[in-house]
Order: structure tokens, then sequence, then C-alpha cells
């Protein structure tokens, strides 16, 4: 699922909002967006594929959240499936997730009965369609009639017909899809939609895709008719627009939206309709936080609330085949169709007494425990929680003796039940309304129980429902309801108008006990309700000017998209600020949450800084609340505030202000100003910088509305924070960006107190393209080295520039060694590449492709055989093709550079034939950084070898087939610490094997690109275990670990250069310094040079954008000398000097300069691998 928030194409809002997506908030959506009305859905949930709803009861105990409101604590995830609450003696369990509770519910579908719509408080406007809708929702729902009687239901029946007299049965109807074959008329079907395979899982949700949930009919019509859909973002409250405020800057009259919709107290998107349709406690929540910030509601607000009289039991131990346990895929394939459990509810009857049962299936998800004793007592009494666990082993060996299945009654309660609001936690309360037939369905549960045996549990809650209803009834009268039958929501401005775009379209609207499952009535109450609101938006905006246009389906792409609010925005950061003073001779405490950086910063990075200008992290939203008793008793929340701690005043460019207005609204509906800034003046430097940094003066003004005769209030004082509240700011400082925050804030400090810079602008910055040529052609060799490998050895011939004059010799060839795997000379992406820069020079050249490269791996090698077989069968290859005459330059890069040193000093080639060595970050020796040290200290290439076994190849690119093992190492890669992370996932696991081999800020986005997933397939691994003995030795050793080669120095006769970085990254510039030494010590009538380049790290030597400038001279200086025979060769006296300086001389960039202390000291580096390798491979 796409992660991003509310973005800038959000700014100008939407038609219409809806809250919530069950069988109220799907309809709405799905009928304004097929009128052409611009609608995002917001679901606090997350989006339920088949594949994730849970089949076994740890996950879904992962998938449910507790709040226990006696105890005032809550536990599990914040993205749950379920939602249970615990008040008192009630329960009640709601769905959250994209469609609500239709994933979870049993998916009964029965018309709403006759005694229910002659209730009373039944709106009367209703009847007049309600067949009309009712058919609708029930063709929209693809409603079917269960194709067979399945155990559970022809055991009820038997019952129904002998013991439970004064009943009958229900027709049953679900949303379920019972058809095998797809029908041409559901053209609108979901192409993922599958058959019920009557497992009995669908309480658990149904793993299968053929449960018609409103994901699948409702919002799959929605979304195909380009409807926004947000996930995983709760709405919190809504705030009538401003109207006689309009920033222009933000906000253009033309475009202006009537609503604020806000997921906290910054963050909010603007819409001119908002339907609130987030079930019964989420919708009250909405209106009852949307009151405390002014919004006029009715009194009723929270009455009238009903659990539809749901009890429920569970019997257990039953030696009748009820098969009312779910099935896994495993025995759906033993057990023939009819015999299975069937969908959850397959059976419903009715009492003349006044409620229904129906017998349900536990899917296999449920933990049968919390059903045996731990939320349930037992009925007969005595050892019944023993017995649960006697039946559970029962179950589980099979035996007939354990049958048993969920009772679900439904009746006709009182509908007195109160939803309230907890002002200091901000959290819902409720009391669950009178059950008058309580006792009689517990009396009829226990006659089914002597009837089929075994132990009947009760539900230890006076009620357990999973059907609320109520809580914002619709009324035509708003002393009786929240709404008026078309679901607009009452204003107390006069009797019985409403709040102009404002909706509730969900069960909470449903005034009374419905007697039976609830949902088609609620889908019947929200086709109605839909009806109304498309009526009033085309209404609205053809008063506006607003042009539709009528989407048909043909016309639309066939494409779900979803995305979900990134809340943990990494450039974002809060500070948490309390004032506190007196305005207007009165006390007042500002209690302030700013969230820096809600401008996006990128417009502002790629300027390079504007100068004077405010940075954008310095600049964000402001919300919270204002106590201010002596204007309104209760708290003055804010609904719009925005800050600036680095403003600047073109008149005054020396002095910064901290700038703050902050709209304020009380419940009592009035709306202040508050306006206030601190004003830092670098008089005498810093000496009064903590007071002016610490007082805001403040302006407090009321907002009086256009016809209102009541004089304007305009109040000023000061509010100052504390050392203890400073120190509490800073401490509760969130956000990833905070210390960059920090380095700002006390920037600007700098800047006006102590440097006293003016505040200015500068000039744009112009972007610039790459420019790139086309690549030239090359022909690529297969070479057969002398133990039988097959390698490869491109080459691209000069085309020019190589003959400058007639006679002359031409020029030597050049062969380049990678380093391990990589490629780094050869870069189609950098029009400056080494190949290109050696061509333009007119040297041929020629790039090796050893055993370790991704084209032909080995997975039996060591680096011994590259330099003992690979480089001298390439060698001989130049020289067949050429003469024995010619000799060649060698570039090589790290592993490269460790194989030409073995291949020279091993004698497998001679000196003779090489005219210039040069090696980037390698020689003969091999020194590392502090954490790459202690990397190759810990046993973690052998492990990884025998996580690899005998495939010792890695795919790195994430389309190629990796196997387990591969994906564990993989795995382990990834959480690898190093010095810089990266989005990329085959950076991710490279760096994770061998480190940072390079600064992502000195190469292109494309050459990156190129290099991960392009360049490097296939990573082989086989050298790893020698290469980890080099890198603890420090110097080239065999592959049984003997120096066998550092002791023939005389076989070095030929120019040296070797190059390190001065940024280092994981080979250090004394692996350079050692050589250079070792060379001048041995050889000394060569020439031999030793670079460091400042800036660079590792393979971004010769992979960075800048290393045609920086890096390649020195490489062709060097080739340039070396073809001049200009080998550096000095008198006598001066190799004595030369000598006797070596003796005592040091690296200067061996302390700490440019290497890994400066980022993370070495001791904290390898405090944090050890305990990464504890938790890996210990724990």
């Amino acid at each position: 699922m796409e992660k991003d928030g509310f973005s800038d194409g959000d700014e100008h809002g939407y038609d219409a909002i809806v809250v919530g997506s069950g069988y109220g908030g799907s309809v709405a959506a799905c009928r304004m967006s097929m009128a052409g009305i611009k609608v995002c859905l917001i679901e606090k949930g997350r989006r339920w594929e088949a594949q994730d709803f849970p089949t076994d009861s740890f996950k879904i105990m992962s998938a449910t959240r507790f709040e226990n409101r006696n105890l005032g604590v809550s536990c599990g995830p914040k993205d749950p499936l379920f939602q249970v609450y615990e008040q008192d003696d009630s329960l009640a369990v709601v769905a959250c997730g994209l469609g609500g509770g239709s994933l979870v519910n049993a998916g009964v579908m029965l018309p709403t009965p006759v005694r229910t719509r002659r209730n009373p408080k039944w709106p009367k406007e209703w009847e007049r369609y309600w067949e009309i809708c009712e058919a609708s929702a029930s063709s929209m729902l693809r409603i079917q009639s269960v194709p067979t009687k399945f155990p559970n239901a022809r055991i009820m029946g038997e019952l129904a017909k002998e013991d439970m007299e004064e009943t009958f049965q229900s027709s049953m109807k679900l949303s379920v899809n019972f058809d095998l074959e797809e029908s041409p008329s559901n053209s609108m079907k979901p192409q993922q939609m599958g058959s019920c395979l009557a497992c009995g899982n669908c309480m658990a949700g149904c793993p299968y895709n053929a449960k018609n949930s409103t994901d699948k009919n409702y919002l799959f019509s929605a979304i195909q008719a380009r409807c926004t859909v947000k996930t995983e973002c709760q709405v919190r409250y809504v705030v009538r627009n401003p109207d006689d405020i309009c920033k222009e800057e933000r906000i253009s009259r033309k475009r202006r939206r009537r609503w604020l919709v806000f997921f906290n107290e910054t963050d909010y998107v603007t819409s001119d309709f908002v339907i609130i349709s987030a079930g019964v406690f989420g919708t009250a929540d909405i209106l009852f936080q949307s009151q405390m910030r002014g919004l006029k509601l009715s009194e009723r607000l929270g009455s009238g609330f009903s659990c539809n009289g749901n009890n429920v039991a569970y019997l257990a131990g039953s030696s009748a085949p009820l098969n009312a346990y779910g099935l896994d895929w495993k025995q759906l394939l033993k057990i023939p169709f009819q015999e299975r459990p069937g969908p959850a509810i397959s059976s419903s009857f009715t009492s003349s007494l006044g409620f229904t049962i129906q017998s349900a299936v536990l899917p296999t998800a449920y933990p049968y425990l919390l059903f045996k004793g731990i939320n349930t007592y037992g009925w007969p009494t005595g050892n019944w929680f023993l017995h649960g666990i006697i039946d559970k082993l029962k179950h589980m060996l099979s035996l007939k003796s354990s049958q048993a299945m969920i009772l679900n009654a439904m009746g006709y309660d009182e509908s007195d039940g109160k939803i309230t609001i907890d002002k200091d936690t901000n959290k819902i309360c409720f009391s669950p309304p009178q059950d008058p037939l309580l006792q009689r369905k517990i009396e009829v549960f226990q006659k089914l129980s002597k009837k089929l045996g075994g132990i009947l549990f009760m539900s230890r809650f006076r009620s357990t429902s999973v059907h609320l209803l109520g809580g914002c009834n619709a009324s035509s009268d708003s002393s009786y309801g929240v709404c008026n039958p078309n679901g607009q929501v009452f204003d107390l401005k006069s009797p019985n108008s409403v709040h102009p775009g404002l909706y509730v379209c969900d069960a909470s609207l449903i005034p009374c006990s419905v007697g039976i499952n609830p949902c088609l009535t609620i889908a019947t109450a929200a086709e109605h309700v839909s009806r109304h609101i498309v009526q009033d938006v085309l209404r609205y905006q053809s008063k506006k000017g607003t042009e539709f246009v009528d989407k048909t389906f043909d016309e639309l792409p066939d494409l779900m998209t979803y995305s979900k609010l990134d809340s943990t925005q990494t450039s974002s950061v809060v500070i948490k600020e309390t004032m506190r003073g007196y305005v207007g001779g009165m006390p007042c405490g500002a209690y302030l949450k700013m969230k820096m950086n809600s401008q996006n910063p990128k417009v502002f990075d790629e300027l390079n800084e504007v100068i004077g200008e405010s940075h954008p992290r310095l600049r964000g939203k402001v919300g919270g609340h204002v106590v201010f008793k002596a204007v309104e008793k209760d708290k003055l929340h804010v609904i719009d505030g925005e800050v600036d701690l680095c403003q600047v005043d073109k008149r005054t460019p020396f002095t910064q202000y901290m700038h703050y207005r902050l709209l304020l609204v009380a419940s009592s509906g009035s709306r202040y100003i508050l306006e206030g800034k601190k004003i830092l003046n670098p008089y005498l430097f810093a000496l009064y910088a903590w007071r002016e940094s610490t007082t805001m003066h403040v302006t407090f003004k009321k907002i009086s509305g256009s016809d209102s005769k009541e004089e304007m209030m305009k109040l000023k004082g000061e509010l100052n924070i504390s050392m203890m509240e400073l120190l509490k700011s800073v401490i509760t400082l969130e956000g990833c960006g905070r210390g960059r925050f920090i380095c700002l804030f006390l920037q600007t400090l700098l800047r006006t107190y102590i440097l006293q810079v003016p505040r200015g602008r500068r000039g744009d910055v112009t972007p610039w393209e790459i420019y790139q040529r086309p690549y030239p052609s090359s022909t690529l060799h297969e070479i057969k080295t002398e133990d039988g490998f097959v390698i490869g050895c491109r080459q691209w011939k000069c085309s020019q520039n190589s003959w400058r004059h007639e006679g002359e010799k031409k020029l030597n060839p050049v062969l380049l060694v990678n380093g391990h795997s990589t490629e780094s000379f050869w870069l189609p992406t950098e029009p400056n590449d080494l190949v290109r820069s050696l061509l333009d020079e007119g040297h041929e050249t020629w790039l090796l492709q050893p055993r370790l490269h991704p084209l032909n791996p080995s997975n039996n090698f060591t680096i011994e055989d590259i330099g003992r077989y690979d480089i001298p069968a390439a060698i001989n290859t130049i020289r067949e093709l050429h003469g024995s005459h010619v000799k060649v330059h060698v570039v090589a890069h790290c592993v490269g550079g460790l194989s030409i040193h073995i291949a020279l000093l091993g004698g497998h080639i001679s000196a003779t034939h090489v005219v210039s060595l040069s090696c980037t970050n390698s020689s003969m020796f091999f020194k590392l950084t502090a954490s790459s040290r202690f990397k190759m200290w810990l046993p973690l290439i052998p492990i990884s070898m025998v996580i690899l076994g005998k495939n010792k190849t890695l795919p790195l690119f994430e389309t190629l087939k990796a196997s387990s093992r591969h994906r564990l190492l993989k795995s382990i890669a990834r959480i690898m610490p190093r010095y810089e992370r990266c989005t990329c996932d085959e950076c991710e696991v490279f760096s994770g094997i061998f480190g940072n081999t390079f600064w992502h800020d000195n190469i292109s986005p494309i050459m990156h690109k190129w290099l991960n997933k392009e360049n490097l397939p296939w990573l082989p691994m086989a050298a790893f275990p020698h290469l980890r003995r080099i890198c603890k030795a420090g110097y080239i050793i065999d592959s049984s670990g003997k120096n066998s080669y550092l002791i023939h120095p005389e076989r070095m006769a030929l120019p040296t250069l070797y190059i390190s970085g001065g940024r280092t990254l994981l080979v250090t510039p004394e692996t350079s310094f050692l050589a250079n030494k070792y060379m001048k010590l041995h050889q000394p009538g060569f020439r031999h040079e030793r670079v460091v380049v400042e800036g660079f790290g590792h393979s971004d030597l010769l992979i960075g954008e800048k290393s045609n400038e920086r890096v390649f001279p020195y490489i062709l200086s060097h080739i340039r000398l070396a073809e001049q025979g200009r080998n550096g060769a000095v008198n006598a006296e001066g190799r004595k000097y030369s000598q006797e300086a070596l003796a005592w001389s040091n690296d200067l960039y061996e302390e700490g300069y440019g290497r890994f202390g400066c980022w993370v000291s070495p001791l904290v580096a390898v405090g944090l691998l050890l305990l990464l390798f504890l938790f890996v491979f210990v724990l």
C-alpha cells in the first residue's frame, strides 16, 4: 500500500469526505462517486486482504485491541481487526478495516422486521422508499440463499420443531458468494472473488474471498468512479471553516471549503460535505470532540444507544453432530461440502417471545478458552472450567463428545443506553440499555443445552454485543434526535435547523433495536440518506457553478489504489510548549503542540538555502488549547494555527521574530484570535536573549459575527515559558529531524545575537542536465584459464589518437581489474568514466571479468585463484594479440588490487610485462575501519557460508528467485549497521554484507539506480573466507593463511600509484600509506606515488560524479609518465634520504582524520556490532 498522507494534491480539499467504510460509509461514497462528485473516503483501519485474516489463536489475539474502561488501560496493536471495549457489566466488539464490520460479520442479510418499522421511534420518512432502498442494497451486496442445509442448521431445525414451541425459521440469506461460476450479470464483481467453501471462518474474516463485504461491491464501485481512499487515518473531529477569516495565501475564495476534518491537532483536510460513518462509538466520539470545539449539537447526542438485545453463549461437549468448528484448508480437502460447518450462521429461529436465536460456527482462529471460563460462567454449575479444558483436549483428539457451537440471541431492548465522553481522558464511555428479555433468552439457551448435552458457557456480561445501534438517532424533531431522517446533523441555532454539509450515515441513525442482524437495515438506511446527500451536493455545486461529469464504468481505469496517512514524516518535528502569564491582567495559559515543517522543504533545499528566508523546518502548524477562564470556563481549542520561529521584517533585517497566530474556539461556539510575537533584538549581543526568547507579547481578541452588535474585545499581555517547561519541551521533542531542527534554530540565534548578519535573498539556482554520449562498441573475449575455468575480457579498440605521428610507438593497452563483483570502470550512465577517459587518451582498454564477476561466477574459488589464473590469462591474451613486446598498464580496485599484487608477488606474471600499476583503495596491504575489522573478527562469514550451503552465489535483485537460505542471509544483511542507509533494497543488502562502499552524495541518482538495479544481479561469495583471512591479517596471504607474497618484494619492479579516499569508508588510507612505504623501501629505483583524495570513500573514487575531475587525472598522469619512460629513478643520495625519512614518517591520515572515528567512535561501533551479533545468532 502506498504510504503517503494528505499531500499538496489535497490542499484544495474535496467535494465530500466520508469517514468510515462500513455499511454506511461505503454506500455514501459509492453513490456520490458515481454521481461525479469528488469524494475522499477515510478509514481508521487498514486494508485487509484475504491472506491477511487471522487463521489461528495467536494471530487473532495479535489482531485484537482490548480497552478496559474500568481500569483505564488498553493493549493491542494500533491497527487491529477487532476492537473490544469492556465497561462495567458490558462488552462490545467492533471491527476495524476497510469494509468495517462487513469484514468479520456473518453476512446475514434479513429484511427489517415489521415490528421494528412500527416502533414509534422509527422515522416515518424512511417508509416511503424503504423497499426500493432495501432492494438496491440487496442487489449491491449480492445477497444469496444458502444452497444447502449444513449439519448445524439441520440439528437446530429438528430441535425447533420438537422442543422450541412458538418459533418459526427465518429464510436465511447471506452476502456470501455461493456461485461456482462467474455470473454474467455481475460484471462489476472484483476478479479476485471466490466461492464459499463452507469452512465456517466467516467471523474471523473470509480467507477465501467469498464474502461480499463492502470493499468488494460498494467501495469497489466507488474507487472505479475515482473515489480517493485513505486508510489508517483516524478522524478526530470536524470544525466549520471560519466564515470571517480567509487566508488568501493558503485557500482562495473560489476553492474555499466549508468544513475542516482533523486527524490530529495540526493536520486536516477540507471539504464542502462531511459524512460521518465511523460506527456507533466512532461517530459519537467525533461529534463529542467536535462539540468541544464549538459545534452546536443536540443534547440527545449519545442517547438512545441500543445493543440490539444481543447476548452470546457457547455450548461445548455435545455429542450431537453439530460440526460447528471452523476448518482449515487441510481439513476442507477431506470433508464433502454438505458435511462442512457451512457459513458462520446458516440458520435463524425467531420466537414469539420477541427474540431471535441463531447458531454459529466457531472459527479456527478463535481462542476457545475465552468462551470456556475466562469471560464466561458455566451452567450447570460445578467444575465447568476444568470441563472446558478437558473438552479442548477431546476436540484435539477428534472425539465424538467434543462438538460445540456458538448461540447468539438478538431481541428488542429498551434502547435507553447512553454514550458519553470523559473530558479528562477524552475516551468514550457507555452504559448498555435495559434488556427485559434477558432471562427468557437464558432459559432458551439452557433448554437447548439440555437437549444437545454438554455444558453451556454463558457470557458473564449483562450485554455482549456486536450489533451496536443508535447514539445519533434519526428523528424529525431535534428534541428527540441528533439528525433528521435524511442524516443531516441538527444545529441548535433554531429548531430543526441543520449544519449545512454535515451528515451521519451509519448504524448511529437507527433509533431502536432491530431484533435481527441489522446489516441490511443499516445499508438500507444508508441508501436512503445517500439519495439526499447526492441531491444536496449537486444542488450546492450548481449554485457555485461547478460542472459535473457523469462517470461511467467503461471510462474508468480498473485499478484500485489506496494510500495511508504517514503521521511520522521524517522531516517533521513536534514541539510541546507551555506558556503562562497574564493577558488583560487575567491569568492565561497556552498549552501548544507545534508541528514544524508541515510544508515540503524540498524547494528550500534545492535552492541551496535561501539566505534570510526562514527555513521550512522553522515554520509549521500549531494545535493544542488555551486556558483563559476569565473569558471561557472550558478550554479554548486551537483549530487553526501557524508559527514562524524566524520571521523577518524587511524594515528591521537584524531582528528576528517568533510569530504565533492561533484561531481558538470554545464549546460555546465563540471564536478568538491569539496573536503573539517573541522579539529577538541583538542589543548588547545576547545579554537579553533568555528573556526575549521566552517572553511572548500577546494580543487576544474575539471574533464577532458580521451581524453581531457585540463590542469587539481586544486584550494584551505577556506569556512566559519557565526554565522547567523549556527543559520539558526539549526532552519531549519528537521527530526524526529534531537534531536538524535544533541546529537550525541555534543557527538563527547565533546569526541574530552573535554574528548579527542581516537577512536577505539570493538568486535561484538553475538546474542542469547530465550530458551523455553513446558508449563505444566493444568485443567480449572468452578466455580459458590454466585451471580450465572460462573467464571474460572485454576489449575497446581506440578509434582516435592511436598514432600521433607516423612511426611513433603505439600506446600500451590498459587492463582494468574490478573490485568484488561490482563494476567500477565501465559505466554506461556516466559521460566520463575511466574507460572513456582512457580511450580519449589513446589507449586500447581491456576490462577483466574474472571468476567473481556476476556473469560467470564460480562456487569454489579464492582471491588467490584470480591472481594465479585469471589475471595471467588476460595479460597473455593481450600480448598474444599485440605481440610479446607489448606491455600492459594495470588499473585495479579493491579486491582487484589484492589479486594483481598476488599475481606479481607470487610470480604468476612478470613485472616486465606491466608498464605501470595504479590501485584504488587496495594494495598488498588491506587495512579496514574499526567496524569492518570487528565484523571480520566475528564469525559472520563462516556462518554465512553455512547458511548459503552449496550455492554460494547470492541473488541481489528483488526480481530474481531466491531460496530460503538466500532470503535468510539477505535478511541478516539488511539489519547490519552501516554508515548510510538507503531505500534501495539491493543497496541495503550489499552494504550490509560489505559495509558502505561509497558515499551516496558522491554518485549521481542515475548511477545509483544502474549500479543496484542493472549491474549486479548476483553476488558470488565463495571467496569470502579467503578475503576474511586477508582482512584479519591486514595484508595479502595465501588461501591457507601463509605469508607467501610480501617476502618477494623484488618481483614488484615497476612504478606504482596508490589512491585512497580521505572520507574513509571500508578501507582506510593506511592501506595506500603502507604500500607506498613498502615500495619506496624495496623498489627505490621506480616512481611511487600515493594520493589521498578528500571527500571520497571507497568505490566512489571511480564511480563518483566528480571522479573524472578529481581522481582520474592522477591515474592518467601516472600512465602518461610511464609511457614516457619516466619511472622516477633517483640517485644514491636521494635514495638514502628517502629511506631515512621513511624510517620515521607517519601517515597524516592515520589518527582519525576522515575515518570512522569522526562519525561514530570505534568503541561504540564495536559495541553495537557485538550486540547485533548476539541478538541475531545467539538469542
